[in-house]
């Protein structure tokens, strides 16, 4: 009895490996000399075993699956552009919204509201003719806590987080940020950047941790931790590391630009933090816009890579052979359009190249219409089909959505778990940089506080973008209920009764207050809307004149002048520098940049321990990576109470009209 019942147990993985002999696996690729070079550069990593069991029933769903099935599985449409119904009808494997997208296009959407959305996606894709039904994943651009919905904490950007040098606060804010997106209904987050900036002309750099490729690589393993747990868990996620590779040092800093390097430099610079995450279990990679051109390690002629999206050498050769990586591939948004023949809805390159799942979220239709036509006629293997789908419920399986659907955990619903102030407050107080500090700080309470820039009081200012809508913009403080700004703090300290607010600095007249504290920034911005393009200098007074010159109305009248600065990224600030007796660099501190008060006040013995993750320019005109002849404040720099320094004044240089 015991040698039948074994052997019956046996059957269904016996019969799941037949099936499995119907797929056929992709044929070895045969590279180039060029290519070979590029791989290569690429330390061999150890890739971790497949569960046999899991695998056979994997294999089993693909070889019953039709094609338009499989390709629905790697299809990722907009929830802006596609209904429940439509999942159903066309067998969609994951969703998305992105920046500015939310459930009947409300932006102050319930918690209710998203996960009944969240619901009925998941009804209509296990709903259909099927065999086996499979669970939708829907995904979304949480970078900075679940920063699309209304309600939710948001956390300080990563160039914050990196000046903080504390990966353990990075887990925590991911376990956090997890549970808040788990609340809506929703199982993926499009997280970490691990980008290694090299030019903050770049757009997205308050995205990257750091310009040091081993805090990349320490931070972004940390949230990865922290998003996924153990993947099964109530309050987990998928995690998506991004963008592979070498985003984060195009030329001249142009979003979706030129990556130039050797091969050696850009796997190790580039590829540090992807070693770190896939160590980490991250389970999807996204591809990045930018372009590689692999330069001669000895002056030779350059080979141009082309766009990374059609780019098989790194993607299959590097990323899925090198590394190891055996979770799913996604694309960015539309970003196949950019692939030489390609369009936004058809692009067998990039399917070629190794990409498993698709943003396209507008022409999804068209999209698997052509695919389906590029696998007919040949242009598409059916072995690359059946790898991509193959990966992607593998990825749905190791999450556990085949036994328990996302819907089933205690957070779903709980518009409690979207928020924790006291861990953002204590990510705020950990991520500013004090610069300066000629006696000024700390502030005790009692004094007689002037506010002034318009900054102070708006939270759009304090976030930047990716909060709420793509770009941060469109909004106003009405959309942000839950936080603080740095007036509502500095109030809250020090009494409403001794704080004047004036925006424009018209109250300012000497004698009449003890103090100004002065908040200027950037306003919000995101990807290439946020490039500095040469020959533009990357300087904060001549892009914000207006605000520079709020600074210079209450500047040497002999009251101390305590400067705030929100800034997606280090730049050319000398000039603000001697117009303050005390400067702090806030970076972008998320929904509570009050908690900057408590620091400025000295409240409980708090100090600044925050330490810059990137050099601070002395120029307006900085070359790429900031050398140590154009640093004014080298990366590492950061004052205290505990450690006081006196700046004193420093040596200002012309700000031109462009750089030479």
């Amino acid at each position: 009895m015991k040698i039948r019942s074994a052997l019956v147990s046996l059957i269904p993985l016996i019969a799941a490996a037949c099936a499995a002999s119907t797929i056929s696996a992709p044929a070895a690729p045969i590279w180039s000399p060029a290519e070979q070079e590029a791989i290569s550069a690429w330390d061999q990593r150890k890739a971790g075993p497949l569960d046999p069991a899991t695998e056979a029933r994997i294999a089993s769903i693909v070889a019953g699956m039709t094609l338009e099935q499989k390709i629905g599985q790697m299809t990722e449409p907009d929830i802006r552009y596609i209904t429940p119904d439509q999942v159903r009808e066309h067998y969609i494997g994951t969703i998305l919204n992105g920046g500015g997208a939310w459930p009947d296009m409300n932006k102050h959407a319930k918690v209710t509201d998203w996960t009944a959305l969240a619901a009925a996606y998941a009804q209509a894709a296990t709903s259909t003719d099927m065999k086996v039904q499979i669970p939708i994943v829907w995904g979304i651009d949480a970078v900075h806590g679940n920063n699309n919905v209304y309600g939710a904490t948001i956390y300080p950007h990563n160039i914050g987080l990196g000046a903080a040098h504390d990966p353990a606060l990075v887990e925590r804010i991911g376990r956090a940020t997890a549970k808040s997106v788990r609340a809506t209904g929703i199982s993926w987050a499009f997280a970490p950047t691990v980008a290694v900036v090299q030019n903050q002309r770049w757009g997205r750099t308050y995205e990257s941790y750091s310009s040091d490729p081993t805090e990349v690589a320490a931070n972004g393993a940390a949230l990865i931790r922290g998003l996924q747990g153990n993947l099964t868990g109530e309050g987990d996620v998928i995690a998506s590391v991004k963008h592979f590779a070498g985003d984060g040092g195009t030329f001249n800093g142009v979003d979706q630009g030129e990556n130039r390097s050797t091969a050696k430099d850009y796997a190790r610079l580039h590829g540090a933090g992807y070693y770190a995450a896939l160590d980490a279990n991250v389970q999807t990679v996204m591809i990045s816009y930018n372009s590689w051109t692999m330069l001669d390690q000895a002056g030779g002629a350059a080979t141009a890579f082309g766009k990374m999206h059609g780019n098989k050498a790194l993607v299959t050769g590097v990323l899925k052979g090198r590394l190891g990586f055996d979770g799913l591939v996604v694309s960015d948004w539309n970003a196949i359009e950019q692939v030489p023949g390609c369009t936004t809805d058809h692009c067998p390159q990039a399917i070629n190249a190794g990409i498993d799942v698709f943003m396209v979220p507008e022409k999804w239709q068209s999209f698997i219409a052509n695919t389906v036509a590029d696998v007919q006629e040949g242009r598409v293997p059916m072995a690359r089909i059946d790898d991509a789908v193959t990966r992607i419920l593998r990825v749905k399986f190791r999450m556990g959505l085949f036994d328990k659907p996302t819907s089933a955990s205690r957070y779903t619903g709980d518009a409690a778990a979207l928020a924790d102030r006291p861990l953002a407050q204590e990510a705020v107080r950990k991520s500013a940089v004090l610069l300066k500090n000629d006696g000024a700080l700390p502030l005790a309470p009692g004094k007689r506080i002037l506010v002034v820039g318009a900054a102070a009081d708006s939270f759009p200012a304090q976030l930047g973008g990716w909060s709420m809508t793509w770009q941060g913009d469109e909004t106003d403080n009405a959309d942000f209920p839950v936080g603080e700004t740095m007036l509502g703090g500095i109030r809250r300290v020090y009494g409403a009764a001794n704080v004047t607010y004036s925006p424009d600095g018209s109250a300012f007249a000497p004698g009449k207050f003890d103090a100004v504290i002065a908040v200027v920034g950037e306003t919000p911005y995101a990807e290439m809307k946020g490039d500095v393009r040469w020959p533009a200098p990357l300087a904060f007074s001549p892009r914000f004149p207006a605000q520079s010159a709020i600074l210079a109305k209450v500047s040497g009248q002999g009251v101390p002048v305590v400067t705030l600065l929100y800034s997606g990224r280090t730049e050319y600030a000398t000039d603000l520098l001697n117009q303050s007796d005390a400067f702090v660099a806030a970076f972008l501190p998320g929904t509570e940049a009050g908690a900057l008060a408590d620091l400025l006040a000295g409240s409980r013995q708090l100090d600044f321990s925050a330490r810059l993750s990137f050099a601070w320019p002395a120029t307006a005109c900085p070359s790429g990576g900031y050398p140590v002849a154009e640093q004014l404040f080298a990366r590492g720099y950061g004052l205290s109470y505990a450690m006081p320094k006196r700046t004193g004044r420093l040596t200002e240089q012309a700000i031109p009209a462009m750089c030479p």
